[in-house]
């Protein structure tokens, strides 16, 4: 039997309790890392789960950076660069990607602290995650805030993709069950993926 809640109840709710409810109301979410580096070349990496498709033409991603009490040293990174990367995590550093949600000094890197391995490639001055198999690079467009709750809507263009072949579809459809990315559930939860099915094209 359903229960009914309201915004009294959430009011009255203590904020880890209120914070896992609504995380998890809004349904699974992709869980990536954005890799970043400051002028000086300093790596940071940092796990989201609230990345979105934004448009296909141009290709937009955008991903909500949280206030910048609690999350600087992204949002600073890619205002500075203009550059990031997203970064599919996989079952096998699930436990590694989780950890770079701590709150460690900008002089730390989440790579060393770790175990993941940074990946450079020629002309992207963002570091990848050398153990993810779907990685994309991305060049800032916008930075939105949204006063509500002093977050922002961080918006890029991918300018560069690397993706197995094996895992791409003759139609472009990306199988990431093949590819063995995972998703979130809230805060904290993480999930594999099962394919039901691909449906055709919805028309009236």
């Amino acid at each position: 039997m359903m229960q009914h809640f309201n915004h009294t109840d959430f009011n009255q709710w203590s904020r880890i309790y209120r914070a896992n409810f609504i995380n998890s109301l809004s349904g699974f979410k992709s869980v990536s890392l954005i890799g970043t580096s400051n002028k000086q070349g300093q790596p940071n990496l940092a796990i989201f789960s609230n990345i979105i498709h934004l448009g296909a033409d141009p290709a937009l991603i955008g991903f909500i950076n949280r206030p910048l009490e609690a999350a600087p040293h992204t949002i600073a990174n890619i205002e500075s660069t203009g550059t990031y990367t997203i970064n599919h995590i996989q079952e096998s550093f699930y436990k590694k990607a989780h950890q770079t949600s701590a709150k460690y000094p900008s002089e730390i890197s989440e790579f060393d602290t770790t175990g993941l391995t940074p990946l450079w490639r020629p002309s992207i001055s963002s570091p990848f995650v050398g153990e993810s198999v779907i990685q994309y690079a991305l060049q800032l467009v916008e930075i939105i805030p949204i006063k509500l709750n002093r977050t922002f809507l961080v918006i890029g263009t991918i300018t560069d993709a690397f993706v197995s072949k094996e895992w791409i579809e003759d139609d472009g459809f990306i199988d990431l069950e093949k590819a063995k990315s995972i998703t979130s559930l809230g805060i904290d939860g993480y999930y594999n993926v099962q394919k039901i099915d691909r449906l055709p094209y919805a028309k009236p």
